[in-house]
C-alpha cells in the first residue's frame, strides 16, 4: 500500500470549463469565468466583496496596500505560519511583530496580545491554522478598544466558521487560497474577501495597477489613468474555469474531508486518550473544514521517527511550518521574546494524509501503523 500526503481532486468538470475558455478566447483576468467565482464566493461567504487573485500571497499583499501599510507602521503577525503573512507587510517597510502560539493550539495566543499593541500598531494578521478558528472574539474586542486594522489569513480556511460566521468575513479584509494543498483548487489561486464597504472603492484601482481603468470600461470616465498606487491581481481566465468546477462541488468536497477526518478522531482516539500523543479534539472540527488532520509528538526525533515509521509502512506524511521568528532572515530582527509554543508545533507537529480519494481502509491502515509505533 502506498499513500501520498495530497493528490489534488478533479470534479470531472474542469476540462469543459476549460474548453469554453479556449472556445471564448477570453484568458485574460476579470472575465466571465472570474466573475462568476466571484459572485458564488460572495454568495457562500456574504462577504462585501470578493476579489479573486492569482494567489493568496497576492491577496495579502493587496491587503496591504489598501491598508496603506507604510514605513512605521506595526503589524502583528503569528510566528507559527507562512512567510506570505509576514513578507506581504514587511514589503510595504511595516516592522513585523511576532505572536507565540497558544499552549493547545498553533492558531496565536490571543492572550499575549493586548501586550504586544504599541501606538504604531495598525494591523493584527491572523492564521487560523489547519481550517480552525483563531479566537475572533477577543481579536476583535481588541482591534475595537484600540482603533486596529484586522487581516484573517484564511488560506486554509474556506467553508470553515466561528461562532457560525464564514472565516475571512470577521476581520476588515481575509484572505483564501485555491493552491493545489487546498480543499478547494486551481492549481494556484487566492481570494481576497473585503468586508469594509470603506475599503471596496479603492479595491478596483489597487487591482488595475493604481488606475481606475475598471471604471473607463464601465463608460463612467472618459478616459482611465492612474489614481494611486497599485499592481496586478489578477487571475487567469483558465484557472478561474478550473476553480469554477472546484466551487460547485465545495459542499461534497468538504463533506469528505471531514468524514475522513473524523475516521482519524475515531480511529486513534484511545492512543490520544493514553496520553502518549496529542492529536486534534472533536471541538476543532466543530466549525472546523477538515483541511488538516495532525498530531503533537512528544519531541522532535519522535516527530521525525514516526515520519519515517509511516515511510516504512507506505504512508507520506509531513511536518509544516518553522517559526518565523527564528527563522535565518529573521531571527537577528526578532526583539528576543521567547516563543515556546510556536518552536513545539515546529518541531512536534506531523500532518496525515487528507485528500478526497483517499479511503476508509487506507485512514485505518495509517492509523494502525501509528498505534503500532507506539505500542
Amino acid at each position: 500500500m502506498s499513500i501520498p500526503f495530497n493528490r489534488a481532486y478533479l470534479t470531472g468538470n474542469e476540462t469543459s470549463s476549460i474548453e469554453e475558455v479556449l472556445q471564448s478566447r477570453i484568458f485574460s483576468g476579470n472575465g466571465p469565468f472570474t466573475k462568476r467565482c466571484e459572485q458564488l464566493l460572495q454568495q457562500r461567504t456574504g462577504a462585501c466583496q470578493v476579489v479573486l487573485t492569482p494567489s493568496c500571497t497576492d491577496a495579502l499583499e493587496m491587503a496591504a496596500l489598501l491598508l496603506d501599510i507604510a514605513p512605521g507602521d506595526e503589524v502583528i503577525v503569528p510566528s507559527y505560519t507562512f512567510p506570505s503573512t509576514a513578507n506581504a507587510f514587511l514589503l510595504r517597510g511595516a516592522k513585523v511583530v511576532f505572536a507565540d502560539s497558544g499552549p493547545d493550539s498553533p492558531n496565536m495566543d490571543v492572550a499575549l496580545l493586548e501586550a504586544l499593541i504599541t501606538p504604531r500598531t495598525k494591523v493584527i494578521v491572523v492564521m487560523h491554522y489547519a481550517g480552525v478558528a483563531c479566537a475572533m472574539g477577543t481579536v476583535m474586542t481588541l482591534a475595537d478598544k484600540h482603533g486596529l486594522l484586522v487581516v484573517e489569513d484564511a488560506a486554509q480556511a474556506i467553508g470553515a466558521t466561528y461562532k457560525g460566521r464564514p472565516l475571512g468575513t470577521i476581520g476588515h479584509l481575509g484572505a483564501f487560497s485555491f493552491h493545489a494543498t487546498k480543499n478547494i483548487h486551481c492549481g494556484e489561486g487566492g481570494a481576497l474577501l473585503i468586508n469594509s464597504p470603506a475599503l471596496s472603492a479603492r479595491a478596483e484601482i489597487v487591482r488595475e495597477h493604481g488606475t481606475d481603468r475598471a471604471a473607463f470600461f464601465r463608460g463612467e470616465v472618459p478616459s482611465y489613468g492612474w489614481t494611486g498606487m497599485g499592481s496586478s491581481f489578477h487571475i487567469a481566465e483558465l484557472n478561474a474555469a478550473f476553480l469554477l468546477a472546484q466551487l460547485e462541488a465545495m459542499d461534497m468536497i468538504q463533506n469528505k474531508r471531514k468524514e475522513l477526518w473524523n475516521a482519524y478522531a475515531d480511529g486513534l482516539a484511545n492512543l490520544f486518550a493514553s496520553g502518549r500523543v496529542t492529536g486534534m479534539s472533536r471541538q476543532d472540527a466543530t466549525e472546523g473544514n477538515g483541511h488538516i488532520f495532525y498530531l503533537e509528538c512528544a519531541s522532535k526525533n519522535e516527530r521525525d521517527a514516526l515520519i519515517a515509521h509511516l515511510k516504512d509502512n507506505g504512508v507520506q506524511a509531513a511536518f509544516h511550518y518553522q517559526a518565523l521568528h527564528a527563522s535565518t532572515f529573521f531571527s537577528n530582527r526578532h526583539d528576543g521574546r521567547p516563543m515556546p509554543n510556536s518552536i513545539r508545533y515546529s518541531n512536534c507537529l506531523l500532518r496525515l494524509p487528507l485528500f478526497v480519494e483517499l479511503n476508509l481502509l487506507e485512514v485505518e491502515h495509517i492509523c494502525n501503523t501509528i498505534k503500532d509505533y507506539y505500542a
